[in-house]
């Protein structure tokens, strides 16, 4: 049995690899810098972790994988190096993992963590008993991976640091395509040549699912249909599907009183002519209607019976930190959201007013690096004409170094009539203490620390 190493396993993707390998019978260890809840739940499956980073961690590992953010003068990737420990990062090392499966491998600037988790959820209550890795917790299941015995292999195709082009799908979901990581992709044409490179993994028999509504989604079609890919376009009630030889289309969506959105889902897939079949979903928002079309879109790919399978989709609860509804004190509801680009800002918003209709809205948003908030500084001004009040924190600068530029610039830009710069966590939570009252929802919008606002808040009303 070897033994794997993991250097900086509290991050989602590290953590979700280490819990697959540990359910596969290997012996894991791991190091980060402090504990995050996804540590301290492989701490409590089983795994060894060590608070800190020491040479002597490594010792007797016979493979290490260390994270994206590890540097490359990482105390124990040079101790591995010295002692001749093979020394991978996860995307080197994702490929292997799946070369045996049918994979299935979801990529897309939003939405790619709760699509993968839809599908992985779906084809768990469908009994295929998939494996599969995703960036978050599943809610339904409560964990972010799994080792299934299922020929099904489900995982988040992260295009940070080109991640997913050491993957091998076999069914490749794009959910759209937008400019993001800056620091990664200068340029728009930078990410798309990534994206094409993805597409480029697909094997001969492939196919190719894309969201018809979204541009840059749409220009991979094109590219993947050159390539004699197979490809299925989905979209909600547009005429664009229809240009696809494989379509899966939204009709008539409308809130339900589950705080989703109920619609029938319509395709040519299967039969002669189209069929339809009726979706009920509880997680909100039009957005996750098209993720659910991406996954009924892979369930028709793999010939499974659709109605049993939007019947799954139906039980789905979402994900940590996607749209996750903290608690509600007072006559006030805290929800955490993922929310860090401008366009998942707005579908989170618009979910949120879809489902609290008649309730004053608060956005509070953490940016998330200085160079995603420099870039994209018009899109964010502009993302939150949905919410009533809008607060906005101080940039979180995660992997980048302090730099003189402030988010309040942004706040400045906002043509918002009630947008306000708060600056840190504790000002903010302190303002929002005095000025929120009963019926009011509170979304904290942050890829970083910002939702220890929304525990504070609730332990504070």
């Amino acid at each position: 049995m070897k033994r794997v190493h993991f250097i900086g396993i509290g991050g989602s993707g590290l953590s979700a690899i280490a819990r697959l390998l540990k359910e596969s019978g290997y012996d894991v260890t791991g190091s980060d810098r402090t504990l995050s809840q996804f540590a301290i739940d492989l701490q409590n499956s089983g795994v060894s972790i060590y608070v800190g980073h020491h040479p002597r961690n490594v010792s007797g590992a016979d493979i290490v994988i260390r994270s994206s953010a590890i540097p490359d003068d990482n105390v124990e990737v040079d101790a591995a190096k010295r002692a001749g420990i093979p020394v991978y990062k996860r995307s080197d090392f994702l490929g292997q993992l799946m070369s045996e499966k049918t994979g299935i491998a979801v990529a897309g600037t939003h939405g790619k963590t709760t699509t993968t988790a839809m599908i992985a959820w779906m084809l768990t209550a469908m009994n295929r008993d998939p494996s599969f890795i995703v960036g978050g917790t599943l809610n339904n299941l409560k964990v972010n991976a799994r080792a299934g015995k299922g020929s099904p292999f489900v995982i988040e195709a992260d295009e940070y640091d080109r991640m997913f082009l050491g993957l091998k799908p076999h069914i490749a979901v794009v959910t759209n395509l937008e400019h993001d990581h800056p620091d990664c992709y200068p340029t728009f044409d930078d990410m798309y040549s990534a994206f094409q490179s993805f597409v480029d993994l697909l094997p001969a028999d492939g196919t190719l699912i894309v969201c018809a509504e979204d541009e840059g989604a749409v220009s991979l079609l094109s590219y993947a249909r050159k390539k004699g890919l197979s490809v299925i376009s989905y979209s909600v009630q547009s005429e664009l599907t229809i240009n696809s030889p494989q379509w899966m289309q939204a009709r008539t969506p409308k809130p339900n009183d589950r705080g989703g959105f109920d619609f029938a889902a319509m395709t040519n897939m299967g039969t002669d002519s189209a069929s339809v079949v009726n979706v009920s979903l509880q997680v909100p928002g039009q957005h996750n209607v098209r993720n659910a079309l991406a996954a009924l879109s892979v369930a028709a790919t793999l010939g499974l019976p659709l109605q049993e399978a939007a019947d799954a989709l139906g039980e789905f609860t979402g994900t940590g930190r996607r749209f996750e509804i903290r608690g509600e004190q007072k006559g006030v509801t805290v929800i955490d959201d993922y929310a860090h680009h401008p366009t998942e800002i707005r579908a989170t918003l618009a979910g949120a007013k879809a489902r609290y209709p008649n309730r004053r809205i608060w956005a509070v948003w953490q940016p998330h690096t200085y160079s995603r908030t420099q870039t994209l500084f018009f899109e964010f001004s502009r993302a939150f004409s949905d919410a009533d009040e809008v607060l906005v924190t101080e940039i979180y600068a995660s992997r980048e170094a302090k730099q003189e530029f402030s988010s309040a610039e942004v706040v400045g830009s906002m043509p918002h009539a009630s947008a306000r710069y708060t600056g840190s966590l504790d000002d903010t939570t302190k303002y929002l203490l005095k000025n929120l009252r009963s019926g009011d929802v509170l979304l904290v919008l942050s890829a970083g620390d910002a939702d220890q606002i929304s525990t504070n808040v609730l332990k504070s009303l």
